[in-house]
């Protein structure tokens, strides 16, 4: 019995140095774990300050009747800046404009033709690939407004596109006029072309050449390489750009604006245009944020799209 008692009697005094000692190790992981986070406190904080703030106060203005001029009061109205929005015949020829411009300027102009180019400049001798380079990134790196204005001259009755045609002898129009989500696309895809290329030109230097030359001396020819060799290995590159060109491309404002304010009518009144519209000339905060919202929604979209295909293996 005594030996029974003599032994227990360390082991006791053995759990209780063990809880003694689990003690600090328990704070040294906790403070371990809060100097993981200290590096990015700040950057947290100011996302939250300036991001995640703002985002919260549109969200609320959203949801009331908010005005720029006459009542000064800032009711909660629900759902109903929401509702007005989708019963605006307005508001749905703004969503089918978006559409519209989206895929003829970012994922059909501006993924092809920045595909295109990286092909042939990787393809090019190196005087060839500065000087298109040049051009194309000079393009890119001008300011939104600066932009807007080289290509309203250029599609303007007056502008240098009908001259050209003239010399021609080929029928001209005031394309702004006619085609005027045309015309504004064609400036989006002259404008943003450089970041396609610039992004699938580093992705092109990535494929193994000993691939390329395999597949060539197999017999394989260009658009069969493209299709069963380029555009497998280069797919995360594709869904990236596709990506970030557009959530660009939905939120431009000021090419559009600059070229044609939205018009004729309402025919390039795209939904950042529109939402302008309603908020700063009609003087509806509330309405306008709330079709901000959905545009902020209807990007989102299209991310999770773009990541779902991303992690689809080919």
């Amino acid at each position: 019995m005594s030996g029974a008692a003599s032994k227990a009697g360390p082991l006791r005094s053995r759990r209780a140095g063990s809880w003694q000692q689990a003690g600090p190790r328990r704070r040294a992981g906790a403070w371990r774990q809060a100097g993981r986070w200290l590096p990015i406190a700040p950057a947290t904080a100011l996302l939250l300050l300036f991001l995640a703030g703002p985002i919260g106060y549109c969200v609320w203005i959203a949801f009331t009747n908010t005005q720029l001029t006459g009542s000064s009061s800032s009711d909660f109205v629900g759902f109903a800046n929401f509702r007005r929005a989708f019963a605006d015949d307005n508001f749905r020829n703004a969503v089918q404009l978006t559409l519209a411009f989206t895929f003829l300027s970012s994922i059909v102009g501006q993924n092809t033709l920045g595909l295109a180019l990286a092909g042939l400049m990787r393809a090019a001798s190196r005087p060839v690939r500065t000087v298109t380079g040049a051009l194309v990134i000079t393009a890119w790196v001008l300011p939104e407004i600066v932009a807007a204005f080289l290509l309203y001259a250029f599609f303007r009755r007056e502008g240098t596109l009908n001259a050209i045609l003239d010399q021609l002898h080929l029928p001209s129009q005031n394309w702004l006029f006619t085609l005027p989500i045309l015309a504004v696309s064609f400036a989006n895809v002259w404008r943003g072309t450089a970041f396609s290329m610039l992004i699938y030109s580093a992705a092109l230097a990535e494929i193994p050449q000993d691939i390329t030359e395999a597949a060539e001396v197999d017999g394989a020819s260009g658009p069969r390489r493209l299709w069963h060799i380029t555009l497998p290995m280069i797919r995360r590159s594709i869904g990236t750009n596709l990506m970030l060109n557009t959530l660009s491309t939905l939120s431009v404002f000021g090419l559009i604006w600059a070229m044609t304010r939205g018009g004729p009518g309402n025919r390039s009144q795209t939904l950042p245009v529109f939402m302008y519209d309603q908020a700063f000339v009609n003087s509806l905060i509330g309405y306008g944020t709330a079709v901000a919202l959905l545009l902020l929604l209807v990007g989102s979209l299209f991310s999770i799209v773009y990541l779902r295909l991303m992690k689809v293996e080919v």
